[in-house]
């Protein structure tokens, strides 16, 4: 068959553009690809994966681009190629599918084998090489055989893929807990089990490949603020700082974080830290901008400050378009080699820098060492500056200056080269992870500028990815595209909440409460409680997820549920608080048997248990502002700070009755009880519990 007949050219997405050259005839999910399949009998040949992976570029170079691969599998199947950032619901569904099937978690590429009747999934697997290797069969192999199963045993893979869409059913749906979730045990249990996935030498948790795991990190940095001045649990909260430290240090030493450029790898393919896989992804990068930032105001050390201006700094100038969105991700590849952008030689770096730049800088980023990447050097911290500068007789404030010098000069220089591609489709989710990454960082490292960045971002989406009323999830060549899921709507409104304390936007409160109005309406499980990913009208396809753990990100029901309690205290709105109650309630036993994997919804209940503390400051922006900064000097995640200006009127719910005075005052409120007006910062301080 031709290649003509590949159906991605017309796409927005840069990875389905990616194949839209293959000699496979691909299609992307829709009714032509699914009704071809039923009409002709063949199953489908799903694959799934992003622009910024590295496997999948390699499957696709060995398979995808081969005239004889391609044309066996135009033979054999009827080919859907997805995007997982597009189409996060059909990703989760054959994701779970492939964790029941093969007993393993998944990944990407993914590739499924599906039932042209029904959808249903009779094999799955993640990549495939085209020749036999490590125990895996070659992909053209694994292509004759799963047309000859489902040729040869119709009913059994129907039935099958029953057995299959049931267990799907029963995975998602929680039993009640064995202990009352209201308890707060699983806040004790997963700081525990936590503690004990500790890597006491590298930090991070588990072994490699080693990812950040930015929510487990968030909830241990609130288990020690919530018991920081507690006696009997001194030592505990010591360790929980401990974790966060060793792990936020290491890793900001480490190769996952870009020394020259700044910003995230992925994650490390080793337990040290040393070695990424190169992609660099916004959402990775929002979510440990945040952390750096909160990071930095417990500790007042300026390394914590450097990597989240440096994170921020790399979003800004790489990632983030004209109109004042951010773009999705950076390749791992270039020049058809993985992190061929990043890595360098000591005969290269001597070029660049003068002899006393180089004097330092070869110490301390490991150039003095041997090759640790195919022959070349990835920088990571290697030694300290102290230890540089009693060696070359200088101080570590001139050391620091010359390598700062030097990583400009390298910057500079490694623009030249061949870039990574960008995917700069903007997501509504990753989107609102970096609206509320610089919302807080704004505040944290009193940089408003940043909030400054956060606002346009968010007037982006509300302008361009909200059309007749409805949230979509991506945008990509001026189309707004596919509904919005769970995702979008919850972090979009935890998102919100964060900005309008950084700068007050009566229309960000407006577009708030639609948030949070439209959860309800559209997603809500209204017989079992939380939240389902996908909204009621959505395309039916073969089970309707309700996640409720995180996973590379957090769960959009525990950021709901966080968001929707703040909300509701935030305008006494009981529907919100109910909710976000609701939705606890519905983790059931998975909350109390695997907390750990729930650190969003554990900080949700943390947060319904004891509810944050409200200060809503009426008076003179100048003032108010000063008075913002002030009370948020400290790290306090459970004290949430509105600014409202005196000329913001008609303001909606219980905020009506935080009237303005004649001079600037504050409210302060816990739960449902509020302060009497306080006219002064010192009548604040001594109001406060801390």
């Amino acid at each position: 068959m031709s290649q003509l007949m590949n159906s991605l050219k017309n796409e927005t997405s840069p990875y389905l553009l990616q194949h839209a050259d293959n000699p496979v005839n691909w299609y992307p999910w829709g009714e032509q690809a699914l009704e071809l399949a039923c009409q002709q009998n063949k199953p489908i040949l799903l694959s799934i994966g992003y622009s910024a992976c590295h496997w999948c570029h390699v499957m696709a170079h060995e398979s995808f681009e081969d005239k004889p691969t391609a044309d066996l599998m135009n033979q054999l199947f009827v080919n859907i190629k997805i995007d997982r950032e597009e189409r996060p619901d059909i990703d989760k569904i054959y994701q779970s599918a492939h964790l029941l099937i093969q007993r393993r978690p998944g990944g990407w590429p993914l590739t499924v084998f599906l039932s042209p009747h029904d959808q249903r999934p009779y094999f799955t697997g993640t990549y495939f090489p085209n020749q036999p290797r490590d125990g895996m069969p070659a992909f053209t192999d694994l292509l004759h055989k799963a047309s000859e199963h489902f040729h040869a045993n119709g009913d059994a893979v129907s039935e099958y893929g029953q057995i299959l869409v049931n267990a799907l059913t029963q995975v998602d749906t929680h039993q009640p807990a064995a202990e009352d979730p209201f308890s707060g045990h699983s806040l004790t249990a997963a700081r525990e089990t936590l503690e004990r996935m500790f890597d006491g030498e590298n930090g991070g948790f588990d072994t490699a490949p080693k990812f950040p795991n930015p929510t487990n990190l968030d909830r241990m940095m609130r288990h020690w603020r919530n018991t920081a001045h507690s006696s009997q649990d001194s030592e505990s909260d010591q360790q929980a700082m401990f974790i966060c430290a060793l792990t936020l240090t290491r890793m900001a030493e480490g190769g996952i974080f870009d020394q020259v450029g700044g910003g995230f790898y992925r994650y490390s393919v080793d337990a040290e830290w040393t070695i990424p896989h190169f992609e660099k992804m916004l959402c990775d990068n929002a979510e440990l901008l945040a952390l750096y930032a909160h990071f930095w105001q417990i500790s007042g050390d300026d390394t914590y400050r450097r990597i989240a201006l440096d994170t921020v700094e790399w979003a800004l100038r790489e990632m983030r378009a004209p109109n004042g969105g951010f773009y999705s991700a950076l390749d791992a590849d270039s020049d058809g080699t993985e992190g061929q952008f990043y890595v360098w030689t000591p005969d290269e770096i001597r070029t660049i820098l003068t002899d006393d730049e180089y004097s330092v800088f070869a110490p301390r980023y490991g150039l003095d060492n041997p090759a640790n990447f195919a022959g070349s050097w990835h920088l990571r911290i290697n030694t300290t500056l102290e230890s540089i500068a009693a060696g070359v007789g200088q101080t570590p404030a001139t050391v620091q200056q010359l390598i700062d010098a030097a990583r400009n000069k390298l910057l500079t220089a490694r623009a030249t080269r061949t870039r990574p591609d960008r995917d700069d489709k903007i997501l509504a989710s990753w989107n609102a992870l970096m609206i509320r990454g610089c919302a807080i960082a704004a505040r944290a490292l009193q940089e408003q500028q940043f909030a400054v960045v956060a606002a346009e971002a968010l007037d982006f989406v509300r302008r361009h990815m909200v059309v007749d009323g409805r949230l979509y999830a991506t945008y990509r060549d001026g189309q707004a595209k596919f509904n919005a899921y769970l995702d979008d709507y919850a972090f979009l409104l935890n998102a919100t909440l964060e900005l309008l304390q950084s700068r007050w936007d009566s229309e960000h409160l407006e577009f708030a409460i639609w948030l949070a109005e439209r959860l309800l309406a559209d997603f809500s499980d209204t017989k079992h409680g939380g939240f389902f990913f996908t909204a009621s009208g959505h395309e039916q396809l073969i089970h309707r997820s309700k996640t409720m753990a995180d996973e590379a990100l957090p769960s959009g029901n525990g950021i709901a549920a966080l968001a929707l309690n703040r909300l509701g205290h935030l305008l006494a709105e009981s529907k919100y608080l109910d909710a976000a109650i609701a939705t606890i309630r519905a983790a059931g036993s998975a909350l109390d048997e695997f907390p750990h994997a729930h650190a969003s919804l554990v900080t949700a209940l943390d947060e319904i248990l004891d509810p944050a503390e409200i200060i809503v400051l009426r008076g003179e922006q100048e003032e108010i502002s000063r008075w913002a900064l002030a009370i948020g000097a400290i790290y306090t995640p459970k004290r949430l700070i509105y600014a409202i200006p005196n000329s913001v009127t008609n303001l909606p719910g219980a905020l009506s009755a935080r009237a303005p005075g004649d001079r600037s005052i504050a409210y302060i409120c816990r739960g449902t009880s509020c302060s009497q007006p306080l006219t002064s910062l010192a009548a604040i301080a001594a109001a406060l519990s801390d």
